[in-house]
């Protein structure tokens, strides 16, 4: 099969004039594969790393804890590559395997922001441990790879290897040579912190014509759009208030670019951009007193990269709103996995210790539960004595006391079992679909999870069309499930859908693919930020009768108000059942922002106050595997082989000796018997 020897060839030499790569005929590579790469902060390294050329072991298939236990103590071929089940993923298994330094003991299982400055009494998850499920196993640093098989087709060819080569035919018995190997190349660039390598890397701009950079800070960009229209380039009056909606779009896992974050992120993300739809199409709303700002922050995994950012521009009136602006804030935190239909209204019980916060707080509640009944959404408060889960609005009140809300369908531990995992798939929120059906069948097929999560966006509409001063019943607004059910599959099953296709630029077919991931990476914006923008302004905007030119380049006419919208040339649908598409203009509010911490900005890189996460560089990330040869059979094979060297040393440069015959000539000492060695035995012409 893809073991064979060199004798398995028919003949020595099968196809003379076509190349075949000697390097195919020895490696089968694992190119789908996910390696766990590392990440740096103001103090510590997490992640992965192999040595340089890569590390190389005997592969051993974990089945149980006793196959690992014999891999790392009795095995007699080490060292050993061992391919673990996901059901040993654990943080006990993986320190079976080696011991983890420099490790952030505690961030995983309380990730908030309550600190010694802001609710003491709350820091450190006094009062609530959000994740209790949580091992922190992504933030240690482990000396050795590790990757992610997500092909079962090359599982099994490993597997098969395994058995074929690895498994004794003697119970207890050692296995014979030739052994099935494995080679991981994950060499990682940056080392120690986040400090260290922005100093070598500083270092190596100044001084190099060639810089080699070792790390690169997380970011991305925040994507925002209001209600009614906001001059990006001005400054909005600080007299006046808005309602600021929000939610997070990034995720994480332990294997780079891997996270599906389905409850962790997309549920709430969803519900938001059906609850902006549904409040622009609701009578009367462009009316309002107050306008509605909808923000999707990303970065929000490494320590709040997006809201830290967006506050200290409101700071530094380097966005069109200052802090004063809002007047009130709402979160949409995990909200796909309910109970009973229950969401929980969580509050800041610190800010809620001053007496006109509090009576802004109560009456935000009082809107929220005004506007629960029809919406198929039923509310519970928790109390005033419990901390926020974690959540943006806390870098907000870090800098001011905002009366704001957080809804989330937990009241104190998550339910997702699977938080920054990549187990958060659809399936961990029950997206299912009935058996035979196609890709397009099952992108408007509405799930129980999409009408669930589109009664939480009638639920936000209502209340902030009440909270901006709408005063006209509510019962008609309502998010729509065909959106939300298409919103879900096309960001976490599939975004090469004829939905998103129809939404975006023509020039950006690249960022669709058939795998959605929602890590904020290093490369920005990223796929999800471009569909987000894209969708958001499809949802919010309006289609103009204008042309591809006029479209592209807003800027010549000022009756199309360009400092207020952007205009998109968008692919359109599918015209009826043709190939071709009906390309149009849409108008709209949506912008982006930047979502780098102002650590790099202000080059604090062992900041405490901002997130200084950055994704260390690499030059290869590889998996292949092969068969190794005994030890005994490699030493030997290095010996003949320099024995050949030496012998073809000797012949070539020894000095040649006379031939008694003909003394003014010489003979080689090692003559060729093909070569005649006289002239009277060369044929003459």
């Amino acid at each position: 099969l893809f073991c064979g020897s060199w004798g398995s060839f028919p003949a020595p030499f099968p196809r003379p004039c076509v190349g075949n790569s000697v390097e195919r005929k020895i490696y089968i590579p694992l190119n789908h594969t996910a390696p766990c790469v590392r990440l740096l902060n103001a103090t510590h390294q997490i992640g992965c790393q192999s040595s340089l050329s890569g590390d190389t072991g005997v592969i051993h298939v974990v089945e149980k804890e006793e196959d690992l236990e014999w891999a790392l103590s009795k095995g007699p071929h080490p060292p050993y590559m061992i391919l673990l089940n996901g059901n040993l993923f654990s943080r006990s298994g993986f320190l079976g395997l080696g011991t983890p330094k420099f490790g952030i003991k505690s961030h995983f299982p309380c990730p908030g922001l309550y600190s010694e400055e802001h609710g003491p009494e709350f820091a450190h998850c006094n009062g609530s441990v959000w994740n209790p499920l949580g091992s922190g196993v992504s933030y240690e640093d482990f000396p050795f790879p590790i990757f992610l098989l997500q092909d079962a087709n090359e599982t099994e060819t490993i597997k098969e290897c395994f058995r074929a080569h690895n498994v004794p035919a003697v119970p207890g018995a050692a296995p014979q040579f030739p052994l099935c190997a494995m080679q991981l190349q994950s060499h990682m660039h940056a080392a120690a912190s986040t400090v260290t390598c922005m100093r070598r890397s500083s270092l190596q701009s100044t001084f190099s014509i060639n810089p080699e950079i070792v790390c690169d800070p997380l970011l991305d960009y925040n994507v925002w759009s209001s209600l009614q229209p906001i001059n990006a380039s001005g400054k909005v009056e600080p007299e006046k208030r808005l309602i600021l909606a929000a939610t997070r779009v990034d995720s994480h896992s332990f294997f780079w670019n891997v996270a599906p974050g389905a409850e962790a992120a997309v549920g709430s993300f969803v519900s938001l951009l059906a609850a902006a739809q549904a409040l622009q199409a609701a009578p009367g709303a462009l009316g309002l007193p107050q306008n509605v700002l909808f923000v999707f922050f990303q970065g929000e995994t490494f320590d709040y990269i997006g809201s830290s950012r967006l506050v200290f521009d409101m700071e530094q009136e380097k966005f069109p709103l200052r802090l004063e602006n809002i007047g009130a804030f709402l979160e949409l935190g995990q909200v796909s996995l309910r109970n009973d239909s229950v969401l929980w209204m969580h509050t800041d019980p610190i800010s809620r210790r001053n007496q006109s916060v509090d009576s802004q707080v109560r009456d935000l509640l009082d809107v929220l539960n005004r506007s629960s009944p029809g919406s198929g959404v039923s509310l519970a408060d928790p109390g005033v004595s419990q901390p926020l889960p974690p959540s943006s609005f806390q870098r907000f009140l870090r800098a001011r006391s905002i009366p704001g809300v957080v809804l989330s369908d937990h009241r104190g531990q998550f339910h997702n079992r699977y938080f920054q995992s990549i187990y958060d798939t659809a399936e961990n929120i029950g997206m299912h679909y009935p058996e035979g059906l196609t890709p397009e069948e099952q992108l408007e097929f509405v799930t129980e999870t999409a009408e669930a999560l589109a009664q939480v966006g009638t639920l936000l509409a209502r209340a902030l069309f009440s909270l901006a001063g709408g005063t006209d019943p509510t019962e008609s607004i309502r998010a729509d499930p065909k959106t939300v059910t298409r919103l879900l599959y096309g960001f976490l099953l599939n975004s090469n859908n004829s939905w998103f296709q129809s939404l975006i630029k023509p020039d950006q077919k690249g960022i669709l693919g058939p795998f959605p991931q929602h890590y904020v990476a290093v490369a920005s914006p990223t796929n999800t930020t471009q569909l987000l923008q894209a969708v958001l302004g499809n949802l919010t905007g309006i289609r103009l009768n204008l042309s591809r030119e006029e479209c592209q380049d807003p800027g010549k006419n000022p009756a199309l108000q360009s400092e207020l919208y952007e205009y998109w040339w968008v692919q359109g649908p599918l015209d009826g059942n043709s190939t071709s598409r009906i390309p149009g203009c849409v108008r709209s509010g949506v912008r982006l922002s930047p979502a780098l911490s102002p650590a790099f900005e202000l080059r604090r890189w062992d900041s405490r106050e901002f997130s200084t996460w950055t994704e260390s560089r690499w030059k290869d990330i590889r998996a292949r595997i092969f068969l190794v040869a005994s030890r005994e059979l490699e030493l030997l094979t290095l010996s003949l082989g320099m024995l050949v060297l030496l012998l073809s040393l000797l012949c070539t440069f020894i000095p040649r000796i006379p031939n008694p015959q003909f003394p003014n000539s010489q003979t080689p000492k090692c003559p060729n018997p093909q070569i005649p060695n006289s002239q009277s035995q060369i044929p003459k012409s």
